[in-house]
């Protein structure tokens, strides 16, 4: 009776759980799977259309720049979210003072709501009195159009998601770091190696899964980008900034079409699992 009073109180606890992710994650999974077939404004009764939502969705001249310009957000995120984190995790590691501070100090971007950090880089790209524009002055060079320029917007927008979000991986990193045994650095300190080797030989082996984890976990998140581009430069300029998830928004709220952003969803989850899928055959083999 007790051990059943135990599981009880477990399951009473994962109820709340699998309610919540039922609601907010897996029925609008479900639903905008039955969006992509059919053809509805939500109100009247819908009409089931096959294939059609997918061939509108593929026939729209933003369709391609939107998915060229979510690969590219995706890699250069990549070069500055996925590393820059993993530096600053083994600075922190080495630190021997006011570590808790610069740990705070890192993770708080990820502490303010989204739409303030957000407007607080809108006035940083400003192109009068913006700080950015400021610091390129003070040292004689020529200010930018960060937000209103092709050549410049969609870097722009790299660096503030990675400013937002590098607090969390910093801290996963940096646990990571902490449980490596210290004798492995010893016997490498012995042998000679220096920090780079160290780094190498030592740091990343034992690091692989967290490393191969939040390489799969970046790539989802910067697929999906949509709070940049539509606070930031409203899929400008010349669509240099429309991604695939700003293209969805679009279609059901601007445009009306809820079938066409359903099918543009499918697609975009049907990319995420083909990496979801290669990173969990990576960490089978990694734990093989």
């Amino acid at each position: 009776m007790q051990i059943l009073r135990r599981n009880l109180t477990a399951y009473g606890f994962l109820c709340a759980a699998l309610f919540c992710f039922t609601v907010f994650a897996w029925y609008p999974m479900v639903r905008e799977f039955i969006l992509s077939f059919q053809k509805t404004d939500l109100i009247n009764e819908p009409i089931w259309v096959g294939l059609q939502n997918f061939t509108t969705a593929f026939l729209d001249p933003a369709f391609g720049e939107a998915w060229l310009n979510t690969l590219e957000f995706t890699l250069l995120a990549l070069l500055c979210g996925y590393a820059v984190p993993f530096v600053v995790a083994l600075v922190l590691n080495e630190l021997r003072h006011a570590r808790a501070y610069l740990r705070f100090v890192v993770y708080l971007p990820v502490m303010l709501p989204p739409i303030v950090a957000v407007l607080l880089f809108r006035w940083f790209y400003d192109p009068g009195p913006g700080l950015f524009n400021q610091v390129l002055d003070f040292f004689g060079l020529p200010g930018l159009a960060w937000l209103d320029s092709s050549s410049t917007a969609l870097i722009s927008l790299v660096i503030v998601s990675t400013w937002m979000n590098m607090g969390s991986a910093t801290l996963i990193y940096l646990a990571a770091l902490q449980n490596i045994p210290p004798e492995l650095y010893e016997a490498a300190e012995l042998d000679g190696a220096g920090i780079w080797k160290r780094i190498r030989h030592v740091t990343i082996p034992q690091t692989r899964l967290i490393l191969l984890l939040m390489l799969m976990l970046q790539i989802v998140a910067t697929m999906q980008v949509f709070i940049e581009p539509y606070m930031l430069t409203g899929g400008g300029p010349e669509n240099a900034t429309v991604t695939v998830a700003y293209l969805m928004f679009q279609n059901a709220f601007t445009l009306q079409d809820y079938g066409s952003a359903g099918a543009l969803g499918m697609m975009l989850m049907l990319v995420l699992l083909v990496f979801a899928a290669f990173q969990l055959r990576l960490t089978r083999e990694d734990k093989a």
